[in-house]
Formats: structure tokens, C-alpha cells, sequence
């Protein structure tokens, strides 16, 4: 091999160090960015590259597999043996049906649209069933394909602008409901194909609060890409900001919830950047909003309330890796009741992050167990439960190693 050519760590036999050094270049990060997100100094980092130090414990190959969102655990230990998806959940037996439906533009066709109102009232219950099912995308995912031909078909066969604007908005709102079921499954560009056909199809549909959904959903899909792509996610939402803010004197709920959640979108990418201050001020700003909407207000789609602004403070102080603030708002957030089973789910794996982090990993087992209770869906597609399972399985607390052992293969991450 030639002295230039960058190993690749997926087809070489190379050692720890080596493969976190090419993993980490690959995601534009520095020695000294990597080391802060693990909680490292950088000069202990440079010894691990170099090799001048040994491996580091599981722990810390969980920290680090985490920091690089490495997708499977081999890529970076080297071990074959040790083949397991952490960022990324096993394709959803629904998934080849649903991607034959977005992938599928057929030029001629002999499918009638169905009534706008008739294709409204079916999205809506299909919100409806995602936030009460405790297997959400099995639920989803037996809709999408139909609801997704009868989209693209009404706005192929729109008769005037004003049906087409308001067909485009119905298409666009059946893509981020697709969204919602593709994330964290093994095809990424699927993602991407829905993310940006969700956000042409509002932008078409002139609709602000269709807009303002797709934004937030293509921020979500930039900012989960890693950290090369949190100025793309911020750029798009302080479009739709920027967009939105002059209409929100007179905006009903639904616009003022999503700006809201843009808002607070801004919070958590400033989190992961580890800008502290920033974060805590978008999050502020996005509770402001939240205090305007009735109190029992749910967004279908992002779930944004007074409620889960809770929650909402428990992922900043998580990603800021504030263990002892995250648990603090655990507790506060506990007084509040999230009505989306998935979003209760996902708010037990980011408390579950916290008392990890505050080293108290049996009430962080507890809280995942209250996550696989609410939505197992939820927890079976989700990387940070499986970095901490995958960790107290491990553990010389044989109660802990037996309990973590037991929700790992009740997920399923154990069978392979």
C-alpha cells in the first residue's frame, strides 16, 4: 500500500488507535473536539491514536463509538466478532414496502385520488395510532405505502392551484409521517430522499405550518449526520425562524408549536456543539412559546407542548454531558405526562443518558425498561439505549450484568 493512501480501517486489520484516528478524520473532528466529548484530555487521546497507550476499557470504546456515531462496533475495536448496530436498527420488515412506495413515480396511472378530506382524515389517524401504539412504526408502516400512492396521486390529477397547494401539503406532511418510520434503519439515503421531497413538496404547497415541519424535519436529518453537517441543520432552521417569526402575533397553535420546536432545535444543536450558554437560551425561548399554547396542546407531529419542554431540558444538559442538571430535570420533568408513547419512550433513553452519566447505572437500566414499556419500537431503533445496554452487560455487578442482559435480549441487540 502506498504511504499516502489513508488505510481503511472497514478492509484492514488496524488497531484501536489507528481506527479511531481515521474515523474521526473522516468526520472532521479534531483531537481536541473528540477528547472533550469524551471526557479525555487531548494528550490522552494523541497516546491512544499513536498507540502509545492501550485500548481504553468498554466505557470509553462506547464514548467513542457514540462521539464518531459509528454505526457498528467492529469498525472500531477491529473484532468481527463483535459486529453489532449501534446508530442504526435492523430493517423493519415494512421498510421494503414502504421504500417501493416513496421510490415509485409512476408517469401513467389508473389509481383516482381519493377526496382531499378523505386523505386529511386518514393522515390524521395515522398520527393518531403512531403516538398510542406501543409499536409505532409497525403501525405507520402498514399505512404508508397506501397513503403515500394516494398522495402522489392527488396531486398529479389537481384540477386548480389552490387543490394542488393544498394536495403538495398533504404529500409533504405523508413524507414526514415516512420520516418518522425510516429514521435509524439501515438506508440513509432513503432518508434523505424523503427529507428533501417533504421539503419541496411544502415549499409548494405556500402552507407556513407544512413549511415549517419539513424544516425541521430536514434540520433533524442534517444534524444526525454528524458534526460536519451542524451548520447545514442550523442554516435550515434559522430559515424557517426567520420565515415563520413575522406571522407569529396572529399564528394559530400548530404554527406557533412548530416555530416553537424550531426554536429548540437551535438548543440542541448548540448541545451538541457543547455551547452551553446557547443552548440554554434557545431552550428558554422555545418554553416562552410553549407558555402561549393551551395546556393541553399536542403538536402531531414534533409532539412540542408545555409538557415535554421537560424533556426537552433533560436532552440539552444530556448532550452538554451535565449528568448531575440532567437528573435535576429528570425529576422535574416526572411532573409532567407526554402523550405520545414514543416521545415518553424517548425521553426515558435520554434520562437514562443522564444517570449514566452521573454514574448511577441501575436507575439507568430502570429507565430503560420504562422505555421498553412505553414503545419498544422506540428503544429496539435507538443507538445511546444500545451503547448503554451493550456496556452493563458487561458489568462486574452480576444483578446489574444479568438485569441489562435480560432488556438487551427482550430488544433483541443480542441475537446476533
Amino acid at each position: 500500500m502506498s504511504e499516502d493512501v489513508t488505510p481503511d480501517p472497514y478492509a484492514d486489520p488496524l488497531r484501536f488507535g489507528q481506527r479511531t484516528q481515521i474515523l474521526r478524520e473522516r468526520r472532521g473532528m479534531t483531537q481536541a473536539q473528540l477528547a472533550d466529548l469524551v471526557g479525555i484530555s487531548p494528550h490522552t487521546l494523541r497516546k491512544i491514536e499513536n498507540g502509545q497507550q492501550k485500548s481504553p476499557g468498554l466505557d470509553m470504546v462506547m464514548r467513542i463509538a457514540e462521539a464518531l456515531r459509528v454505526r457498528d462496533l467492529a469498525d472500531l475495536t477491529g473484532r468481527l466478532d463483535a459486529r453489532v448496530d449501534l446508530f442504526v436498527g435492523p430493517g423493519h420488515p415494512r421498510l421494503g414496502a414502504v421504500k417501493a412506495a416513496v421510490d415509485s413515480f409512476p408517469l401513467t396511472s389508473n389509481v383516482d385520488p381519493p377526496p382531499i378530506a378523505h386523505l386529511e382524515a386518514r393522515l390524521h389517524a395515522a398520527w393518531r395510532e403512531r403516538h398510542a401504539s406501543r409499536n409505532h412504526r409497525e403501525a405507520i408502516g402498514r399505512l404508508l405505502p397506501d397513503l403515500i400512492r394516494d398522495a402522489q396521486a392527488l396531486v398529479r390529477h389537481a384540477d386548480s392551484a389552490a387543490e394542488r397547494r393544498r394536495a403538495q401539503a398533504l404529500l409533504a406532511e405523508t413524507y414526514s409521517l415516512s420520516q418518522f418510520f425510516i429514521a435509524y434503519q439501515p438506508d440513509s439515503s432513503l432518508l434523505w430522499r424523503v427529507a428533501e421531497r417533504g421539503m419541496v413538496a411544502a415549499q409548494e404547497s405556500e402552507d407556513p405550518h407544512t413549511i415549517g415541519v419539513a424544516s425541521w424535519l430536514l434540520a433533524q436529518a442534517h444534524r444526525d449526520s454528524g458534526q460536519r453537517h451542524f451548520d447545514a441543520a442550523d442554516a435550515v432552521n434559522r430559515e424557517a425562524v426567520g420565515f415563520l417569526n413575522p406571522l407569529l402575533p396572529d399564528a394559530g397553535d400548530d404554527v406557533l408549536a412548530i416555530a416553537g420546536a424550531l426554536e429548540f432545535e437551535l438548543g440542541y444543536t448548540a448541545a451538541r456543539r457543547r455551547e452551553t450558554g446557547t443552548a440554554w437560551r434557545h431552550w428558554e425561548k422555545a418554553r416562552e412559546m410553549a407558555e402561549r399554547l393551551p395546556p393541553d396542546y399536542f403538536h402531531p407531529v414534533t409532539s412540542f407542548s408545555r409538557a415535554v419542554m421537560g424533556a426537552h431540558a433533560v436532552t440539552v444538559a444530556v448532550e452538554l454531558h451535565q449528568g448531575g442538571e440532567s437528573v435535576r430535570q429528570a425529576a422535574r420533568a416526572d411532573q409532567s405526562v407526554i402523550k405520545s408513547r414514543p416521545r415518553r419512550a424517548r425521553h426515558r433513553i435520554e434520562e437514562a443518558r443522564g444517570y449514566q452519566l452521573d454514574n448511577q447505572p441501575d436507575t439507568a437500566l430502570a429507565s430503560l425498561e420504562k422505555a421498553f414499556e412505553a414503545a419498544p419500537e422506540t428503544i429496539r431503533y435507538n443507538g445511546y439505549a444500545r451503547v448503554i445496554l451493550l456496556e452493563e452487560v458487561e458489568s462486574t455487578r452480576a444483578p446489574r450484568r444479568r438485569r441489562a442482559a435480560d432488556l438487551a435480549a427482550r430488544i433483541g441487540i443480542l441475537a446476533a
